[in-house]
């Protein structure tokens, strides 16, 4: 799944593609790079990020979703506001990527609108302007696993089958870098659910924690994180570099499975 984050002010790449042009050459540098995800988002989420109305969202990336229709990669619209995933669904988008996981009733009754599309459910503590404010758990791994039960049993409910579902869950979002290294180890605890498993560490602070360096280019780093998380059960991993990503994915199942993929 590759990032495309048309806004201002995203704690990596904020600013670099707000116009429509320079967002688009870069979402067909990553399909060409090997991305078959594009994941379109209009408002940051990094933690005490300032809002947007749904207005100035759906005109940042309504536009680029409706001219990368024909593609020939699955469409995702990173957002929590209920009339953007709907005018997305209406444009043509296969999933819909909801950091609040489906809590509003709102975003649950545009999901259950579709027969088909996707969804990403997320686990967040708090809200952006908050997450990151003294984040505390019991166990994280429990509450977080716990989260994704009641979700999903929330989503049968409404009609939302499994295998229309990835959870992710939520690195960044509310926890610190501890919770986050432990959620990592123990990934596997989320593989019990069944669904798809979605993990996003790419450029994150928790991996310029580890390098001791907020400056430091993350690539390297990054892509060495979502190799474990492939390792450790990830389906789905959303990343900023995909090409450097996806070439070191297919050398790891090459050397795993001893035979060219």
């Amino acid at each position: 799944m590759g990032i495309l984050n048309i806004t201002p002010d995203s704690f990596s790449d904020g600013g670099q593609f707000l116009d429509q042009q320079k967002a688009l050459d870069h979402a067909w540098q990553m399909i060409e790079d090997g991305a078959t995800i594009i994941d379109l988002g209009g408002e940051s989420t990094r933690p005490g990020a300032k809002t947007v109305s749904a207005q100035e969202e759906q005109d940042r990336v309504l536009p680029i979703l409706e001219k990368l229709q024909n593609a020939g990669v699955a469409l995702s619209i990173d957002t929590y506001k209920s009339q953007t995933m709907q005018y997305a669904l209406q444009t043509g988008v296969d999933i819909l990527n909801d950091i609040s996981g489906f809590r509003d009733p709102a975003n649950l009754a545009v999901a259950t609108s579709s027969k088909t599309v996707g969804l990403c459910v997320m686990h967040m503590q708090n809200t952006p302007a908050t997450m990151q404010i003294n984040p505390q758990y019991a166990n994280v791994l429990e509450d977080v696993r716990k989260f994704f039960a009641e979700t999903l049993l929330n989503l049968s409910h409404a009609g939302i089958a499994s295998n229309r579902i990835a959870l992710d869950p939520g690195f960044g979002f509310g926890k610190t870098v501890e919770h986050n290294l432990h959620m990592l180890h123990r990934l596997e605890v989320f593989k019990a659910f069944d669904t798809a498993l979605l993990v996003g560490l790419s450029r994150k602070k928790m991996i310029s924690h580890i390098l001791g360096s907020p400056n430091q280019d993350k690539t390297v780093a990054s892509v060495a994180a979502a190799l474990l998380a492939v390792e450790r059960g990830a389906n789905i991993i959303r990343v900023h570099d995909v090409r450097a990503t996806v070439d070191a994915v297919r050398v790891w199942t090459a050397m795993r499975l001893e035979r060219l993929t």
